[in-house]
């Protein structure tokens, strides 16, 4: 099989991104004799006095062609002596930055059209950042319509130094910066007698033999999508290797977890095989139960990280403006939690490099954020575990991919985690969260403030903007198997559920809702009903009241 490259073209509004593609499908000869007739005919009829057009190639919407740009990503294949290509054309208009973060997301190499007369735009440096943000280490810039500018050797030099300059700031680790026309085909897929200062490769020529190395990661792991249960004889996690081998006999490491096993079987597709590769969507029986569900991952010969906060950067894509403290589900390998950006520490400027304060992001803006989860999940580092460091941003109504982005760390370590520690207990209490309604947005949005530990002894604050709780209370965290005495103001235990007695004081949930227990056999009841549920919604209505001591705050 030939080496397979996968490149993406991006580039500001009508830089030529798809007619590039078109001429080299067609000065390559790689059309079928109908494709070349249909384009023929079909630019007759174009912008271009009878010449052929060959964005028609790329451009498969009417919508684009009425407009005269590209909408959406545009995937074609094709195939030359030397390689197999897999290219994705994507929009230029700033409005479109999202279709082209998706196609960046799949490549390895990026063709970034520079405009010969406007130079190195705005669009070009975000085109640039976002590549960079997706992984992308090889790059292209590729000069177009050097014929516009009588195929200037000085200007070409001007914007050569200019793409130097970015190449620097962006820390960017391979890049080629060739003189082209794709209308008229110059150093596409030949040299151009025009431009006889240019010594380097044409085009094609780099793509044909610019090498790829792709970065191994580091041991085996497998994010599990699904668990198989066909009958009670077989249980099998199933998902995709995203690095590595496993072999039967191997011993795993389940996370987050921590349990291990050891692998009793590997099915690829119908068959048993004796072991699996990066890249194989495989089924892995264990030699043992072990808890294992979808979101979880399984490991050999590496170490990941197990974290609810996360110090990332983010592409923000959404219409409405990002607000810290607004809930999201976040999609990170296979596991879906949620979560909520509790600080956006800068947003990057696109054109200077420079870290602009913000307490808000708009449309297609870079930032450095902070990402607090629901509960720890499987992540690492996005140099580190590709696959694991990446994650999207879902808008909770509208289900609208809202952002993408990735890991740069991870920032709780062991306590952190909890808010309530005691001597052999540790508790995961929320009472401190704020709830705003959000009159722009129309929704509730949970803010968690910074997280901060307590223990017996120390006071807790009884009063914030959407809570208000008596002096003397109880805190029940049932997730933790926790409670938590507080009396006037202070915390007077902090010790294991089964331990408790009904006190004859307010009760709390670990979120602040109240507990609707007013003696020893309710506490009983509310008990059982807990542990025998089959619909908490359900057991939560009965028992759990919001309004007892929380009210919902109009956002500041």
């Amino acid at each position: 099989m030939k080496n397979l490259l996968k490149f993406i073209t991006c580039g500001s509004v009508d830089d030529g991104k798809s007619t590039l593609i078109g001429h080299i499908l067609y000065d390559s000869k790689l059309l079928y004799a109908d494709q070349k007739e249909a384009l023929e005919l079909e630019s007759k009829v174009g912008s271009r006095g009878g010449k052929i057009d060959y964005s028609l190639l790329l451009d498969g919407l009417m919508a684009e062609r009425e407009q005269g740009i590209t909408i959406d990503v545009a995937y074609r294949y094709f195939t030359t002596d030397h390689r197999s290509f897999i290219v994705a054309d994507t929009p230029g208009h700033e409005e479109y930055t999202r279709n082209m973060a998706v196609g960046a997301s799949f490549a390895d190499l990026a063709i970034i059209l520079v405009d010969a007369k406007q130079g190195v735009l705005v669009q070009t440096r975000r085109h640039a950042r976002i590549c960079a943000l997706m992984g992308i280490q090889h790059f292209i810039f590729a000069v177009n319509k050097m014929d516009l500018v009588d195929y200037s050797e000085s200007r070409y030099q001007e914007i050569q130094a200019d793409i130097q300059a970015l190449q620097q700031e962006l820390q960017l680790a391979d890049i080629a910066i060739i003189p082209v026309s794709a209308t008229e085909g110059d150093n596409i897929t030949v040299h151009s007698p025009h431009m006889p200062w240019y010594k380097g490769n044409t085009l094609l020529g780099h793509l044909e033999t610019v090498d790829i190395q792709a970065f191994e990661e580091e041991g085996f792991y497998l994010p599990v999508q699904r668990v198989s249960r066909p009958d009670h004889t077989f249980r099998g996690f199933q998902g995709q290797v995203e690095s590595g081998t496993l072999r039967v006999n191997d011993t795993v490491c389940v996370l987050p977890s921590g349990e291990t096993a050891v692998v009793k079987s590997l099915i690829r597709g119908f068959d048993s095989v004796e072991e699996i590769h990066t890249g194989e969507a495989v089924t892995i029986q264990l030699d043992r139960e072990v808890d294992v569900s979808r979101g979880c991952v399984i490991v050999n010969g590496t170490e990941l990280q197990v974290s609810a906060k996360l110090e990332t950067t983010l592409l923000w894509m959404d219409d409405i403006t990002l607000q810290e403290g607004r809930e999201y589900l976040i999609m990170a390998g296979t596991k879906l939690v949620s979560g909520v950006v509790s600080k956006i520490r800068y947003a990057v400027d696109v054109n200077t490099g420079d870290h602009v304060e913000r307490d808000g992001l708009s449309k297609n803006e870079i930032a450095r954020c902070v990402l607090t989860l629901q509960e720890p999940i499987v992540v690492d580092t996005f140099t580190k575990h590709k696959t694991l460091g990446e994650f999207i941003l879902i808008d909770r109504v509208s289900h609208m991919t809202a952002a993408c982005g990735v890991i740069q760390d991870t920032l709780d370590k062991g306590e952190e985690l909890y808010t309530f520690i005691g001597d052999t207990v540790r508790g995961r209490g929320d009472i401190f969260e704020e709830f705003y309604y959000d009159v722009e947005g129309l929704t509730v949005d949970k803010v968690r403030p910074e997280c901060a530990t307590y223990h017996v002894g120390d006071a807790i604050t009884l009063t914030g903007d959407s809570y208000r709780y008596p002096s003397t209370f109880d805190i029940l965290i049932l997730r933790d198997k926790v409670y938590i005495s507080v009396r006037d103001g202070v915390i007077t235990a902090i010790a294991p559920l089964r331990e408790y007695t009904y006190q004859g004081v307010p009760l709390l949930n670990g979120r602040g809702f109240g507990i609707q227990v007013h003696s020893g056999e309710e506490y009983t009841q509310f008990l059982a009903d807990i542990e025998d549920s089959k619909n908490l919604n359900d057991t939560f209505g009965k028992w759990l009241n919001f309004t007892s001591y929380r009210h919902i705050a109009f956002k500041k």
